[in-house]
């Protein structure tokens, strides 16, 4: 199965880095001492300690291996083309401003790992990211949701 392209911001590529950092240079090592120490305190089978810290390396190494395979997968979005005003279009990485019901809404598009809807973060991979992606100012999208219609109209895109 091919790996599929993930979309993130620069800020988001850092932090996913600094966590892949962390577990590598400093969680292993953590794990790996309290492996060592519950080994001295005698019989492993029954030994608490033990189990908890290899359930926590299964973890950790788990974490890693997502981590490496999400990294090299990245593409980094760059708004360099929306911030100049050479592209009048929604993709990844856009600011769209919309107006549904009456009311004012502000969403940006990103990459699924970035995702929070309550801070106005929405995937690119969700219907409503999906919906939005090459469409312009001024135009209308109307999204099928499960309390029925909704009709978007875009007002700006930064």
């Amino acid at each position: 199965m091919a790996d599929k392209k993930t979309y993130i911001t620069s800020e988001g590529f850092i932090k996913l880095k600094k966590e892949l950092d962390d577990l590598k240079n400093i969680k292993r090592k953590e794990i790996a001492d309290r492996i060592q120490d519950a080994k001295e305190l005698g019989d492993l089978s029954e030994n608490a300690e033990y189990a908890e810290a290899k359930n926590e390396q299964s973890f950790v190494e788990g974490r890693i291996a997502q981590l490496e395979n999400l990294l090299k997968n990245v593409t980094i979005i760059d708004n360099s083309s929306v911030v100049q005003g050479k592209d009048n279009t929604v993709h990844v990485g856009c600011h769209v401003e919309l107006e549904a019901h009456n009311k004012k809404l502000s969403y940006t598009i990103v990459g699924s790992n970035e995702a929070d809807p309550e801070k106005g973060l929405i995937s690119n991979e969700s219907p409503l990211g999906q919906a939005f992606l090459g469409h312009k100012i001024g135009e209308q999208i109307e999204i099928e949701v499960p309390s029925g219609k909704v009709i978007y109209k875009i007002l700006g895109i930064k």
